[in-house]
């Protein structure tokens, strides 16, 4: 999901449909969609294609750049399956730079080298599959997201024990984390989070808060992991039953010369809140958060760390040392494919921004960009999919910048429904009424449980609006496994929607998408 203001011009089409037999065909009931008040300045396209009958059953306006949001996910996740394979596995590593004395003191630094793994967290579970919550910690302004199940230091701490197991007592030189693979990045455009090669509870620290015992007292919060890399200050206060919760993080996140942060928690919560509320805290400097949670799950281990980290690390000088006499410890990821889950059942903006990148450095090695050697392969793998590329824009890997045409999207998705590990693909899509960014949407129709399609959208602020807002696109794209037992391809784009409240109208709009897929669940009978 990507909420981040842009500016953008397009022509305002009007939906003109053909006279339909039914009140329930498929056209009758997205002529009743497209007619609703609250499209009357918006854009519309679709296009369904029957794999069973090899042709587009409707379109509208097909051939059109529409802004997809995070069906952009669909291109980024499939074709790093495609070129990197669905059972690629990140190998994360760990290094010494001298030698390990008698009494257990490493002599030198201790380095961990980023390799891209998105999941250094407590997602991982005991038969290597990777649990989420439909709504992810990263979207902590919306209701029920939560923290994911688990301890967040799960990977740091297996870490520490395999050190510890090496008989290290002492590590007399630095905790350093190479994040030179692609380096710390901006953040990306949709929650906020700073892109990086080393990802540690998805560069995050939950705060989550209940209410004091009565009104004006300090809020109660749990943060995790607990580290000093944040020192968060709660000025959260309770009010009164029924009253309005919010939230706001201080201006001016203080940075330590030590690298550690300081930081200002604002707010209230009602007395008799029923759940729990997360904020999240964005890590600004994902790889120094890891040296910290890594020194603090040695010291927990039982090793100390003597070093301190004065000056910045020479990497290139370091990587000398990165070879198998100078390793000691390892984490092997499960399969990308459990990863591709992840990202498209919560729509993790994180996790795809980083997967460009991911793909050119390691199939582009040695690229001073490895995020346009990323698309360069993207681009390569469409082309020879035969797909048109002048139908697509995409210049990231979650959505913030991107179009397609609602063909492009389809036959994209052909092509993915013919590539042997299309299985592992489809199972990574959030299904209708039933899990995911689509757990909410069309719950009760008969078409719940019958679509496998990812979500999008992409919104920002309106100045002469201020409490609302508007959707520069909202998107349904995917499969749909229709009441009569054929499977349908399809994508659906409405765009250019003023609303009053984002919350309410971001659900009113995906709604709309969830209903034109619910119509095509059962309305191509004849």
């Amino acid at each position: 999901m990507i909420r981040t203001c842009i500016v953008l011009t397009a022509a305002v089409y009007t939906a003109t449909l053909a006279p339909a037999q039914s009140p329930d065909s498929f056209e009758a009931r997205l002529k009743r969609i497209i007619a609703r008040p609250e499209f009357r300045h918006s854009r519309i396209g679709v296009e369904i294609y029957s794999v069973d009958r090899k042709r587009v059953l409707y379109a509208l306006h097909p051939d059109e750049l529409f802004i997809p949001g995070s069906t952009t996910k669909l291109l980024t996740i499939g074709s790093a399956l495609e070129l990197l394979g669905p059972d690629f596995r990140f190998h994360t590593k760990i290094y010494g730079t001298g030698p390990i004395g008698a009494t257990g003191t490493l002599q030198g630094d201790l380095i961990l080298v980023g390799s891209g793994d998105p999941n250094l967290s407590g997602r991982i579970q005991p038969d290597g599959s990777m649990i989420f919550e439909n709504e992810d910690h990263a979207y902590d302004s919306m209701a029920g997201s939560a923290p994911v199940p688990g301890n967040p230091m799960a990977v740091i701490n297996e870490f520490a024990a395999k050190i510890a197991a090496k008989g290290i007592k002492r590590i007399e030189g630095r905790i350093l984390a190479d994040a030179t693979l692609f380096e710390d990045g901006p953040r990306e455009l949709g929650s906020g989070v700073v892109i990086s090669p080393i990802v540690v509870n998805d560069n995050l620290v939950d705060v989550v808060m209940r209410p004091g015992a009565k009104e004006g007292e300090p809020a109660l919060f749990t943060i995790a992991p607990v580290t000093r890399y944040v020192k968060i200050t709660n000025n959260v206060k309770t009010i009164a039953a029924g009253g309005k919760a919010y939230f706001h993080w201080s201006t001016g996140d203080m940075g330590n010369p030590d690298g550690t942060h300081t930081a200002t928690l604002n707010g209230e919560i009602p007395l008799g809140a029923s759940e729990p509320i997360l904020r999240t805290y964005r890590v600004p400097q994902p790889s120094k958060y890891a040296e910290i949670v890594l020194s603090e799950a040695l010291a927990t281990a039982g090793v100390t760390v003597s070093g301190t980290n004065t000056a910045p690390a020479d990497f290139k000088d370091l990587k000398r040392f990165y070879t198998a006499d100078h390793e000691l410890a390892e984490h092997v990821s499960p399969p990308l494919k459990e990863e591709a889950k992840v990202t498209l059942k919560v729509s993790q903006n994180l996790h795809a921004s980083m997967m460009p990148s991911v793909v050119g450095a390691y199939l582009k090695k040695g690229s001073d960009d490895p995020l346009q050697s990323g698309f360069d392969l993207e681009r390569g793998l469409l082309e020879k999919a035969g797909l048109d590329i002048t139908a697509a824009v995409q210049s990231d890997g979650a959505g913030g910048a991107a179009m397609f045409t609602p063909d492009f999207m389809v036959h994209f998705l052909l092509h993915m429904a013919n590539q042997p590990f299309f299985p592992d693909f489809f199972k990574a899509l959030p299904v209708l009424g039933k899990d995911g960014t689509l757990v909410e949407i069309q719950k009760s129709s008969p078409a719940a449980g019958h679509v496998f399609a990812k979500t999008g959208t992409y919104g920002g602020g309106n100045a002469l609006n201020p409490t609302g807002g508007i959707l520069h696109g909202k998107g349904l794209a995917g499969y749909i496994d229709t009441k009569d037992g054929h499977r349908l391809v399809f994508a659906a784009y409405i765009n250019w929607v003023p609303v009053n409240d984002f919350t309410t109208g971001t659900k009113m709009v995906g709604e709309a998408v969830g209903e034109i897929a619910a119509a095509a669940y059962d309305g191509f009978l004849n």
